[in-house]
């Protein structure tokens, strides 16, 4: 690695390669290469949250880079929240969780600059989540009913806070994917949801009509009860279809009163 570093970081820029095809290859920057293999550390496990990089001084004999360098490095994983960087006598690096807002955030723009809706990404979330409530249906276990009996209780417990309320069912919806256990489906939802949960907080704080929002609020929980008993009931059919109704339903509302682009919502 300290071999491969030196040899870019005497480069003056990028040079271009070409491939067996003839095409042209860029060849990564050396502060990209340091980043990328700080970013696999990170990712396997071998640096957790929270710890502390080496010293810039280590980092830069160890990969046998200058101080430019190496900060630009930084500046590629802060930029991907992977690290933290603190500056003074007292500073460092240190290592932060993969964050599946920021996947929102950049997903967010990149809808935004397609020209993609909120019916867009709602429409998106009526493909992914009624399939989520047809497999719990068929493959449950005890303890995932207790979750979202759980789930449903912490709805119920908030009823007359719109707001809470609206936390409380995001959050249902969120474990609704979870306990799929599929980490594919939960990273997607995530991001889905980043959005959409946005849009339902910001239809809730300007809504004025509080009994028409309270009504709302009241018939989303009734529906989320209802989901909860056709998953035990095993009955995979209608509970998709409840769902996918739910969520249609709910991008309705939203549509009528709240933000109707991507950017609106994450900005």
């Amino acid at each position: 690695m300290a071999e491969v570093a030196r040899a870019a970081d005497r480069a003056t820029a990028p040079p271009l390669s070409r491939n067996r095809v003839g095409h042209q290859v860029r060849v990564p920057k050396t502060a990209e290469l340091v980043a990328a293999h700080l970013r696999r550390q990170i990712v396997r496990g071998e640096l957790m949250p929270g710890d502390a990089l080496p010293p810039e001084s280590g980092l830069m004999q160890q990969f046998g880079i200058s101080r430019p360098t190496l900060r630009e490095a930084f500046r590629v994983l802060e930029s991907e929240s992977l690290i933290t960087v603190r500056r003074g006598a007292h500073g460092g690096a240190r290592v932060s969780a993969p964050d599946a807002d920021v996947a929102a955030r950049f997903a967010g723009l990149i809808l935004e600059y397609r020209g993609a809706t909120l019916g867009d990404v709602y429409r998106a979330a009526s493909l992914i989540e009624p399939s989520c409530a047809r497999q719990l249906a068929i493959t449950h276990t005890t303890d995932d009913i207790m979750r979202l009996k759980a789930g449903v209780a912490a709805e119920k417990a908030v009823l007359d806070d719109p707001l809470a309320l609206v936390d409380a069912e995001d959050a249902f919806h969120a474990l609704l994917v979870e306990l799929t256990g599929n980490q594919t489906l939960i990273l997607l939802c995530t991001m889905l949801r980043n959005i959409i949960d946005r849009a339902n907080a910001s239809y809730a704080a300007a809504t004025a009509d509080a009994e028409a929002q309270k009504a709302q609020a009241l018939k989303g929980h009734r529906t989320h009860v209802r989901l909860v008993g056709l998953i035990e009931s095993g009955k995979a059919d209608e509970a998709e279809k409840l769902w996918q109704r739910h969520i249609s339903s709910a991008h309705e509302v939203v549509h009528s009163g709240g933000p109707m682009t991507v950017l609106e919502l994450i900005d």
